[in-house]
C-alpha cells in the first residue's frame, strides 16, 4: 500500500507533463447517489531510467458522490512505487487508487488529484486507455438520472469567478517583502520591450547583459536551464507557457518574473543561486516538473515569492540545499512568501535552512500531502495569517537528517488540518506590510494566485 506519510521526502522525481490520456468515466449508483459521469486526466510526464512520474485527476461531472475509487491496468509492466493524496494498491497489473480522507466527496463539477512515482521497464510506457470509477467502466459519456442536470466539463482551472486585475491587498506595483530591501528590485524598469516567441529568442533576450522587459508569447518548449541575466522583468502574456525547461538565476541581481506557466521542466522551475539578490517571481502558475518549482540557494538574498500557485507537483519551494552549506547561508535566504497557493502539492512550502527571519504570511494550504513548512538547521521562520485546509502536517521543526530550526505561528487558520510543531524565536521584519485576516486567504488566495489572474 502506497499513502503519503508526514516528514517523509518522496523521490526525487516528481510530476512534469508529457502525454496525457482523458476519458469519460461512470460513476455507479450507491444509496441515494444518481448514476453520473466523470473525466479522468492521466499525465506521465518525467520519465528517467526505471521510473517515471504522474498525475490522475478526477472530476465528477453529474450527482455528488461521497467516495470513488479509480481502477487501470497497465499494458507493459509498470508498477506504482509511490503515491500521495490517495491510497494506492496493485496486483499485477491491476491498480486501484482508493481516495484520502479530505478528498473523496466530490460535489458537481468538483475534482480531485492525486500523485505517484513508479517504475517501468525502459522500453515502452503507454498510459492506460479503459478507466472505472466505483466498478463501473468507462464508457466516454454522461448520463444524468436527476432531472434537470445538465453536467458540463470544467477547465483545468478552478471556477473561482473573475480574477482581480492586481493583486489584493498589494500596493503600487505589489510588491511587498525581502524584495523592496537592499535598494529595491525594479527588474528591467523602463528598459525597451522585446517580445519572444521561440526558445533561441527566449535564451538570447534573458542571456543578455542589458537591461531589457522581455515578454513572451504562446508556449516555448525548451530544456535545460536558460540563465536570466541581471535587471530583466519577465512577463508573460495571456497564455504564455514555458514547456520543459527552467530559468536560472545564478549570481545575478534585479530581476522580476511574473505571469508565467512553468510545466514539466526538467530541472527547476526556477533556480536562484550563488549570492543572486534582489528577485521577485510573482503570479505564475507551476506544475508537472522534475524537481523544485522555486529554490532558493547558496547565499541568496532579498527575495519575495508571491502570488504563485502550485499544483500536481511534488518538491514546491526549497530554501536551503544542504546541511553542509551553513558558512555561505547563515545571514542570508531571507525571503517573503505570500499568497501563494499550495494546491494539493506534496512537501516544501517551504523547506528551510539557515535563513532568518523568513516570512510565511496570507498562503493557503489546500490537500498538501506531506507537509507544509518545515524549519532546519538554525533557521527562523515567522509563519503567521496562513489558511490551513485538509493539511495534516501545517508546520513543524527538522526534516529528514536536517536539525531543528525556530518556527513562531500566529493567527493561522486551521480546516480539518493539523495544529503544527512551533518553538523558539525568530528575529524581527524589518519591512512593513497589510495583513489578511486568516479566514478569508482561502478565498482571496485562490481567486487571485498564479498566471492570468492579473493585466500587466
Amino acid at each position: 500500500m502506497f499513502t503519503t506519510r508526514r516528514r517523509i521526502a518522496l523521490c526525487t522525481a516528481a510530476i512534469s507533463a508529457a502525454a496525457l490520456a482523458a476519458a469519460g468515466v461512470v460513476i455507479a449508483a450507491t444509496g441515494a447517489q444518481a448514476a453520473a459521469g466523470c473525466r479522468v486526466g492521466y499525465t506521465v510526464s518525467n520519465q528517467w531510467p526505471g521510473g517515471f512520474g504522474a498525475s490522475v485527476t478526477v472530476t465528477n461531472l453529474g450527482d455528488p458522490i461521497s467516495s470513488w475509487s479509480l481502477t487501470w491496468s497497465y499494458s507493459a509492466g509498470q508498477t506504482v512505487t509511490q503515491a500521495w493524496s490517495a491510497t494506492v494498491t496493485q496486483s499485477g497489473s491491476q491498480v486501484t487508487a482508493q481516495n484520502a480522507g479530505y478528498n473523496g466527496s466530490l460535489a458537481t463539477n468538483a475534482s480531485a488529484s492525486f500523485g505517484f512515482n513508479g517504475s517501468w521497464n525502459n522500453s515502452s510506457n503507454p498510459a492506460p486507455t479503459n478507466f472505472a470509477v466505483n466498478g463501473t467502466a468507462c464508457t466516454g459519456g454522461v448520463t444524468p438520472t436527476t432531472p434537470g442536470t445538465n453536467p458540463t466539463t470544467p477547465g483545468t482551472n478552478p471556477t473561482t469567478g473573475a480574477p482581480p486585475t492586481q493583486p489584493p491587498g498589494g500596493s503600487g506595483n505589489g510588491l511587498v517583502g525581502w524584495a523592496t530591501q537592499n535598494g529595491g528590485t525594479s527588474g528591467g524598469g523602463s528598459a525597451g520591450t522585446t517580445t519572444v516567441t521561440s526558445a533561441s529568442a527566449l535564451t538570447t533576450a534573458l542571456g543578455s547583459t542589458s537591461a531589457a522587459v522581455i515578454r513572451v508569447s504562446g508556449t516555448i518548449s525548451c530544456s535545460g536551464m536558460l540563465r536570466v541575466r541581471s535587471n530583466k522583468t519577465i512577463i508573460g502574456n495571456s497564455g504564455a507557457t514555458i514547456a520543459g525547461c527552467g530559468f536560472n538565476v545564478n549570481g545575478d541581481r534585479n530581476v522580476i518574473i511574473r505571469n508565467l506557466t512553468f510545466r514539466g521542466w526538467d530541472d527547476d522551475a526556477i533556480n536562484v543561486q550563488e549570492s543572486a539578490t534582489n528577485i521577485w517571481i510573482d503570479h505564475n502558475s507551476f506544475t508537472a516538473g522534475y524537481d523544485g518549482a522555486v529554490d532558493i540557494k547558496r547565499g541568496s538574498d532579498f527575495v519575495t515569492v508571491s502570488w504563485n500557485r502550485v499544483f500536481g507537483h511534488d518538491k514546491s519551494m526549497l530554501l536551503g540545499h544542504s546541511d553542509d552549506n551553513a558558512s555561505q547561508d547563515v545571514g542570508h535566504l531571507r525571503v517573503t512568501y505570500h499568497h501563494n497557493w499550495f494546491d494539493g502539492s506534496n512537501q516544501r512550502h517551504p523547506r528551510v535552512r539557515f535563513g532568518n527571519p523568513v516570512h510565511v504570511y496570507n498562503n493557503f494550504y489546500s490537500n498538501v500531502g506531506g507537509y507544509g513548512v518545515a524549519s532546519t538547521e538554525g533557521a527562523g521562520v515567522l509563519v503567521e495569517g496562513n489558511y490551513f485546509e485538509n493539511t495534516d502536517d501545517p508546520f513543524h521543526l527538522g526534516e529528514g537528517d536536517s536539525g531543528p530550526g525556530t518556527l513562531v505561528a500566529r493567527n493561522n487558520f486551521f480546516s480539518n488540518s493539523g495544529s503544527g510543531q512551533t518553538g523558539g524565536s525568530v528575529a524581527g521584519i524589518p519591512y512593513s506590510y497589510s495583513m489578511d485576516s486568516a479566514s478569508a486567504v482561502k478565498n482571496l488566495v485562490s481567486q487571485g494566485a498564479g498566471a492570468g489572474r492579473i493585466s500587466i
